[in-house]
């Protein structure tokens, strides 16, 4: 398997010690309103290489490996949303770009929602890409007996990665994780697969979804709590690809004000991947509304 890095030429690689961790980031384009990109799972920040290009002609924007994902430093099996939350805190303070978009999908839900609403002046806007939120029906993705997914259970029982995922990554992503949620033929080729493998395939290179998908099935409570003492009063946006409404409803729960709803239809659950230049606008015409106002 590679250990060479996959990158495009409008990005340009960075590492920051970021609290305990080392977090490592790309950043792109030169001018207009700040735009950082949040990836899922099983993602890094290469899920928006197709999409970076097209948001930086009108942002800088920087995409980042969450702790325990991608290039940045594994993290500890017992670390959860609220020290991701923290890490995009300090990421953003040490650009000194805040406050930004936020663009962020999947299991990141949890993590941008605290980041939202315990540190307000970080953030402009929020766009949420195929995310549902924990207390808010995400934790049915785990209940198998309804059409749920087993990986969020063996993610976090512990143990199991390292004991079935290692050394399997590049199986276990290119004939399960994207066949089974791409719509679009071609979308996801070998070497996007390669590239989210090779990082997954590092020691320890599992921690990071470990990380968010305890977080998932014990925070429910909690962001609950969240979202009646602080609901989001920043613009926000709801994409639905393959998961349909379930975004928008998410966001309606924890939001104060009106969310704007995007479909894209004919379009799997890896939206960056799968339908950039839909996905890229939908964005940009949002941030462009926020940025006006």
């Amino acid at each position: 398997m590679s250990t060479t890095r996959a990158t495009i030429p409008t990005a340009t690689h960075h590492t920051a010690q970021i609290n305990d961790a080392q977090i490592h980031y790309v950043t792109a384009g030169a001018t207009g309103s700040p735009l950082l990109l949040v990836h899922g799972f099983p993602e890094t920040w290469w899920a928006f290489h197709k999409v970076i290009p097209l948001l930086a002609h009108a942002h800088r924007v920087v995409a980042v490996d969450l702790r325990g994902f991608g290039d940045s430093s594994t993290a500890d099996d017992d670390h959860d949303s609220t020290t991701a939350a923290e890490d995009l805190h300090g990421l953003i303070e040490h650009l000194g770009w805040g406050p930004v978009h936020v663009t962020a999908q999947d299991i990141s839900g949890g993590t941008v929602f605290r980041l939202a609403a315990t540190h307000p002046q970080d953030v402009l806007s929020l766009t949420a890409i195929e995310m549902g939120l924990a207390g808010f029906g995400l934790e049915a993705l785990a209940d198998v007996t309804r059409g749920g997914s087993w990986h969020i259970g063996a993610l976090a029982a512990p143990g199991i990665p390292d004991l079935l995922f290692a050394g399997r990554e590049h199986e276990l992503l290119g004939r399960w994780a994207f066949p089974s949620m791409t719509a679009v033929a071609g979308s996801v080729t070998d070497a996007d697969v390669a590239e989210f493998a090779r990082t997954y395939a590092r020691p320890h290179g599992w921690r990071g979804a470990v990380g968010l998908y305890r977080s998932m099935l014990s925070e429910g409570d909690d962001l609950r709590a969240l979202a009646e003492s602080t609901p989001l009063t920043v613009p926000a946006l709801a994409v639905g690809a393959g998961g349909g409404p379930f975004t928008s409803a998410t966001l309606g729960h924890v939001t104060a004000g009106e969310v704007t709803a995007v479909q894209l239809e004919g379009v799997g659950h890896y939206a960056a991947l799968e339908a950039p230049d839909a996905l890229a606008a939908a964005i940009l015409d949002f941030t462009s509304s926020v940025d006006a106002a």
